[in-house]
């Protein structure tokens, strides 16, 4: 009896872990911050560290619920991750200057896709859209 109860407990609370939402806001921008630092780094560990902490944010916001168009919100943070992968692998080869191509493109898609990252206004939860 014991061991049902310990199963029981066990299951039902990594059913409420796995259910945690989000704070994309948050999230996004933290995921700003790092790509501002990476943006601005001067030494290659520096970019590194900024980088990696920009692919982590990004993908914990892969995770999130979009209420607008989730399938291109999602297709749009692949995307982004694609470039901070090709700036990093571009920065270790031919060092930061080669980096900033990627870079701009991030930022380039972050003003494409902001829009759909938005949640619903007051009156749009209200009455619809």
């Amino acid at each position: 009896m014991k061991y049902t109860y310990l199963i029981i407990v066990i299951f039902f609370s990594s059913l409420s872990y796995a259910s945690e939402t989000i704070d994309l806001e948050l999230n996004m921008k933290n995921t700003g911050l790092a790509y501002k630092k990476a943006v601005q780094a001067s030494q290659l560990t520096e970019f590194n560290t900024a980088i990696d902490e920009f692919i982590k944010l990004v993908e914990v916001s892969k995770t999130a619920k979009f209420y607008k168009k989730p399938e291109q919100s999602v297709k749009g943070l692949d995307k982004v991750l694609t470039q901070a992968k090709l700036a990093k692998k571009a920065a270790n080869q031919q060092g930061l200057t080669a980096a900033k191509v990627p870079l701009k493109r991030i930022d380039d898609l972050r003003k494409k896709y902001h829009k759909l990252h938005e949640p619903p206004g007051f009156f749009e939860l209200l009455f619809g859209k």
